[in-house]
């Protein structure tokens, strides 16, 4: 399976931007190719391109998590009915409405599936500004960190990236989730007093 992806991979490379376009929309509804293992080499090839890539990849991203996001409105819910109860639908819409904005954050900046995320975002009748600002937010963080270390480490950057991007991005959706903890933390105790 992972021979076939990576075909898929290098054929879409062919495509250039084209099929860089393609994959970060669809990655965000229902591909499993994230965009990163496009942006990379295609930013590599033309350094001077890459903030560029990132905000084509970053657009992309967005209007394909309306998709995801339509994907989940329309067909979700009687999907997961098939294969989880109403009761267990119902809590995690629950938690999504509490949580969802931080969810599409995290997804969005991390490599956590984000089509999972954009899907259950229409299930849970996320509003779609609500969905399009933190997938702005997060995708955008995510592939403009990835070309502004291209830019940085130039033909380094690709080691670097494929060691430590993953910490880096974890550790950056630790720090955000520490961050809206203490907001919500401070809110309860202002609300008290």
């Amino acid at each position: 399976m992972s021979e076939l992806i990576h075909h898929i991979e290098q054929w879409l490379l062919e495509f250039g931007v084209i099929g860089l376009f393609f994959v970060s929309f669809a990655d965000s509804s229902f591909f499993p190719i994230p965009p990163d293992v496009l942006l990379i080499p295609i930013s590599l090839a033309q350094p001077e391109k890459a903030l560029w890539f990132a905000f084509i990849t970053t657009v992309a991203s967005v209007l394909g998590a309306l998709l995801g996001w339509y994907i989940g409105k329309k067909l979700g819910r009687p999907v997961l009915r098939y294969i989880i109860s109403e009761e267990r639908i119902v809590k995690v819409e629950d938690y999504f409405q509490k949580y969802g904005s931080m969810a599409i954050l995290i997804a969005g900046l991390t490599p956590i599936p984000y089509k999972v995320f954009t899907i259950f975002s229409g299930i849970s009748n996320i509003k779609i500004r609500t969905l399009v600002f933190w997938s702005v937010i997060g995708r955008g963080i995510r592939f403009f960190l990835e070309a502004i270390i291209i830019l940085t480490l130039g033909a380094k950057a690709k080691p670097f990236i494929e060691e430590n991007f993953t910490l880096l991005t974890v550790v950056g959706g630790v720090v955000i989730i520490a961050v809206f903890l203490i907001y919500k933390w401070l809110q309860r105790k202002k609300s008290i007093v």
